[in-house]
């Protein structure tokens, strides 16, 4: 969570006269200043490069603005692919990185130039038959075991994602043979860490493996991918961890283990979470109270607009708008409207005393958030807006409508979008 929102009761009331709750903010000033820290981080890697992962943010108007910054897309879709080309990202910018993957995915990559990451051996005779084999390819490592692997990721053994070593060292020599002149080798061994030990040590991991490919093939990797991994703080008493810090710790194990053997890499990272988890709010209106066995903050957004406390018990940070200094005087479950009781955003929380009608913002929502969403119960997608910094905002995502909701299915959509209008 951050120490102060960039937005204020007075501007959630403006944007409501045009936009109805629940809507999601992205904070535009807050992910370049993210994604600047990054690239100044790595700055002493020549080649560095971010490629977003579009599956956090899926939304061309923050794909554009990460674009305008020399950010690339990590994909794993055909429509991800889409997305990216249509934001601005094209060719070598964009990294597909799936399992099991289609044919149709492959030559949609092929076609747009892409990196195409391979997750298995196997999927080497199944690319080439799609598309034939790419000048670059990466391959995806698992090590089995890795200190910092998280209760998120689960233990590597027990992982569906990448190939054993004895198992890469075989694709890389195959895709050799059969004509591949570019490398590069992709980990993700972590996920939401804010251990800033874990990317030095997934450095050290991945270089070390540089070198072996290196003795043993007489391949040099061009390029390396620590993917994403690295976290937000999402509850008060976390940490955020130190980007410039983990970049300098980086450089000293790249130093050890590669320069001093006289090989070089380009460093690709693929932050989702952690480039708009924090720079972006659910905000929603108070529409009911209940008082049975607990107490109960109704609001008129549901999991079908954030699902990570309902599926992962995850924590987000709730503040009630201009009830920030009143104290935490209730404790409240505050919840949705879906017909399943996990429908909640918080579990016994203490909050100040609330009203009909306030504002809450569901804090760190700007990852996994919007992306995640559905259509249970018959819920409405909600729209997304980008504020800047003189808080203007711009709708990047209109909301749903009844007429989008019909339109996939075996009905007269002129009729029930007539209907629809009646009855609202």
């Amino acid at each position: 969570m951050r120490e102060q929102l960039p937005f204020g009761l007075d501007d959630v009331k403006r944007w409501n006269g045009t936009y109805p709750t629940p809507f999601y903010v992205y904070d535009a000033e807050g992910i370049r200043n993210c994604v600047r820290e990054l690239y100044d981080a790595f700055s002493w890697n020549e080649g560095f490069k971010e490629y977003f992962a579009v599956k956090a943010t899926p939304t061309p108007g923050v794909l554009r603005l990460l674009a305008s910054l020399g950010c690339g897309a990590d994909c794993a879709s055909i429509p991800e692919l889409l997305l990216a080309e249509c934001s601005g990202i094209s060719g070598s910018s964009i990294i597909l990185s799936s399992n099991e993957t289609l044919p149709e995915e492959y030559r949609a990559a092929a076609k747009l130039g892409a990196i195409i990451n391979l997750d298995d051996i196997t999927q080497i005779e199944h690319m080439e038959a799609a598309c034939g084999i790419p000048e670059t390819v990466c391959c995806r490592y698992n090590p089995g075991q890795f200190s910092n692997t998280n209760g998120i990721m689960g233990h590597q053994y027990d992982s569906k994602f990448g190939m054993k070593p004895d198992q890469l060292l075989e694709a890389y020599a195959e895709l050799r043979n059969k004509g591949v002149k570019h490398f590069g080798l992709h980990a993700m061994l972590s996920s939401c860490s804010l251990d800033e030990n874990y990317y030095p040590n997934l450095a050290r991991e991945l270089f070390t493996l540089v070198l072996r490919i290196h003795k043993v093939l007489g391949i040099d990797i061009e390029f390396v991918d620590f993917s994403g991994g690295i976290g937000i703080p999402y509850r008060p008493e976390e940490k955020a961890i130190d980007m410039m810090k983990i970049g300098a710790a980086v450089h000293i194990v790249y130093d050890e283990l590669l320069t001093a053997n006289g090989l070089s890499v380009r460093i690709y990272t693929e932050m989702g979470r952690y480039i708009t988890g924090p720079y972006g709010y659910l905000v929603t209106r108070v529409v009911g109270k209940k008082h049975i066995y607990k107490e109960y903050v109704g609001v008129d957004a549901t999991a079908c607009n954030l699902m990570r406390p309902a599926m992962y018990e995850a924590y987000h940070h709730i503040r009630v708008l201009g009830k920030e200094t009143e104290p935490a005087e209730i404790t409240v479950d505050v919840v949705g409207s879906l017909c399943e009781n996990n429908d909640k955003f918080a579990v016994n929380r203490g909050l100040p005393l609330t009203d009909i009608g306030d504002y809450l913002v569901i804090e760190d929502a700007g990852a996994h958030g919007h992306s995640m969403g559905y259509n249970y119960n018959g819920k409405l997608r909600s729209a997304e807006l980008l504020m800047e910094t003189d808080g203007s905002v711009s709708c990047i995502r209109r909301a749903q409508t009844p007429e989008d909701y019909f339109s996939t299915l075996d009905v007269d959509t002129a009729f029930t979008a007539a209907k629809a209008e009646s009855i609202i």
